[in-house]
């Protein structure tokens, strides 16, 4: 607080990052949305609260919405939260088959990005692929092994682990990456559920044709 009593505006957005956190556990993402609306005014740390507010209207089922606080967060951030946000933003482009918007978020990640530049490289190859370009089966090998074998092919690596082996016919390895990330996925809190319900949904759909060519093969 400041000499008049009154709650400085950092301390003001960490008490209504609590409600909003507490708002999306619930599914209650509308209100959600409104707190992170609260925090973007309050000019602190505002990529973090335009991450938040997109995070809420995933949950609503906006992407577009979604796209444009991602967008604003990855123009307000400091240099080394961007690579983040655009890898962020290129991600729910690229779930929404919007792959060439996709590619030049990506590209962008892949620029700023330092440690989880793997993982950014490897998204980016996943989103040149269902755009239609033709890659190098070599270049495809090398990325998935370079992630594979970097800190953030865990987590949310698995599920492009997973793509990238499944692109491959690695179908046992593709099982293996999407089953864990589904797993750990949905087994934690709610807020990470709804962030990643793109990505989750697509990892079931790719392990429901990987047991239909199984039996197709049996």
């Amino acid at each position: 607080m400041d000499r008049g009593g009154r709650i400085s505006r950092t301390t003001r957005a960490m008490l209504l990052r609590q409600l909003y956190l507490s708002h999306m556990e619930a599914r209650r993402f509308e209100e959600a949305l409104g707190v992170a609306q609260q925090i973007v005014s309050l000019d602190v740390m505002p990529d973090v609260a335009r991450q938040d507010a997109a995070r809420a209207c995933l949950g609503l089922g906006d992407q577009d919405g979604a796209v444009a606080h991602l967008r604003l967060a990855s123009r307000v951030s400091p240099p080394s939260r961007r690579a983040f946000h655009l890898w962020t933003l290129g991600s729910v482009l690229y779930l929404a088959g919007r792959y060439r918007d996709a590619i030049g978020a990506l590209s962008r990640a892949c620029r700023w990005g330092t440690t989880d530049r793997p993982l950014y490289q490897a998204q980016l190859a996943l989103s040149r692929l269902a755009g239609g370009e033709a890659l190098d089966p070599a270049e495809v090998r090398g990325l998935r092994e370079r992630l594979a074998d970097a800190p953030c092919g865990q987590g949310y690596g698995q599920f492009v682990l997973g793509e990238l082996a499944f692109h491959e016919g690695d179908f046992e390895a593709a099982r293996q990456y999407l089953q864990g990330f589904v797993r750990r996925s949905t087994g934690g809190r709610v807020a990470l559920a709804v962030a990643l319900n793109g990505e989750i949904a697509r990892a079931r759909r790719l392990l429901g044709r990987i047991r239909r060519k199984k039996k197709k093969n049996e």
